[in-house]
């Protein structure tokens, strides 16, 4: 009887109504019940714990190696796209992405051979140069830009470098404080610079100054001839220490190999003394009659790992989807934000390419629930107050007395 109560009580249980779940926790093999001790702490420079660290991170580093970016890089795409987007989150305002407006200033002419430029004299793209904008024209277009919601004024001229344009420069001081008055970020790009030419930018209170690596520097050589990359870097650091924002990324597309360019273009700025303050990836916009017209478009794959690398190794730095977003979806932009891009170019152009206009990406962060970044740089800067104060109330707090000129 013992038995048959069994064999009934069995019975009813397989016929009992299971849950949705069959999954059920088991103990680990080997497992004795205690607690683990933790695993040990990931080494420095070796590339198989590159990742572990990136994701871990309480702040920059600036002793990558190559190796272990490219490790990074490499990881499977839908787990580096999660990892950025959550370290993202470590440093930066979620759901916040910076509105920037770029304008061409001075059109065309350029001397340099950079072969996918349409400025670029060598190249019969049909381009007409002009002359420097005036300053009244410029602040109109920084006023109509910040209306929009752009919280950042961008000014692009097509010169290899400052030499022998004092007026030129006079007039973008002017254009620079303009638009800072008006409680803007204001950006220039002007080709390569020198120390006293970036002390007077910072002097006029310029936010940063854009001047881009392009890609590594293995590839550089294939890609523009007349500007080494050195002298890049130079310019780089004269901005820096100048105590301006450096801005400075590259063109994805130039027909470069990304597993080696892409990781060799993040690691030259990623060891730098101080990571850029932002790292725009552009996408190659080919325009006709240029060198690099008719190459291979990059892949969305690529543009999202270099994103999501980016921002692992360079967490605090804004990254800015640049160039060539007017020709992607919705949806790969939203893709691109999810990995970590937090800036975009918005208005009536980029320099001499197409661009998002400000009403459909207004519309797209109304569908996304995306909200315009605003930043402490872009505050209106306050005129220095003289404070008068007797030489005594000074020497008892140990000031120097201020020299009178």
């Amino acid at each position: 009887m013992k038995a048959t109560r069994v064999l009934q009580s069995l019975a009813r249980q397989q016929n009992a109504p299971r849950a949705y779940s069959t999954v059920h926790d088991l103990p680990r093999s080997g497992s004795t019940g205690l607690s683990q001790p933790p695993p040990p702490a990931p080494q420095v420079g070796d590339p198989s714990t590159a990742f572990q660290r990136a994701t871990t991170a309480s702040g920059p580093r600036n002793d990558w190696t190559k190796e272990e970016i490219a490790h990074i890089h490499q990881t499977p795409l839908m787990q580096l796209a999660f990892a950025a987007g959550t370290l993202h989150r470590r440093f930066h305002e979620p759901g916040r992405v910076q509105l920037c407006t770029l304008m061409n200033i001075k059109t065309g002419g350029c001397s340099e051979d950079c072969s996918y430029c349409a400025q670029s004299s060598r190249y019969n793209t049909g381009l007409k140069a002009t002359k420097l904008s005036t300053v009244d024209s410029v602040l109109e277009a920084a006023r109509i830009a910040k209306g929009n919601g752009s919280n950042r004024f961008c000014m692009g001229a097509a010169w290899r470098d400052m030499r022998g344009r004092k007026s030129g420069l006079k007039n973008i001081v002017q254009m620079v404080k303009g638009v800072r008055e008006m409680g803007m970020e204001a950006c220039v790009t002007l080709g390569m610079l020198n120390k006293e030419q970036a002390l007077e930018l910072k002097e006029a209170g310029l936010t940063a100054y854009n001047h881009n690596l392009d890609t590594s520097r293995e590839h550089y050589p294939n890609v523009i001839t007349t500007r080494s990359y050195d002298e890049r870097l130079e310019t780089i650091e004269n901005v820096r220490q100048a105590g301006i924002h450096v801005c400075s990324g590259g063109i994805l597309g130039l027909g470069e190999t990304p597993q080696t360019d892409h990781v060799g273009l993040i690691h030259t700025l990623a060891t730098l003394p101080s990571h850029p303050e932002s790292f725009p990836v552009n996408r190659l916009v080919a325009i006709p009659n240029t060198p690099m017209y008719g190459s291979e478009p990059v892949k969305l794959e690529d543009l999202v790992r270099c994103i999501a690398t980016a921002r692992l190794v360079m967490p605090k730095t804004i990254v800015r989807l640049a160039a060539g977003r007017v020709g992607m979806p919705e949806s790969e932009q939203m893709l691109c934000f999810m990995a970590g891009a937090n800036a975009i170019f918005t208005g009536e152009k980029m320099l001499t390419t197409p661009c998002n206009g400000w009403d459909e990406d207004k519309a797209m962060f109304e569908r996304w629930g995306l909200q315009p970044m605003h930043t402490q740089a872009s505050e209106v800067p306050s005129e220095k107050v003289f404070e008068a104060r007797s030489f005594n109330e000074m020497k008892e707090k140990g000031e120097n007395a201020p020299v009178m000129a």
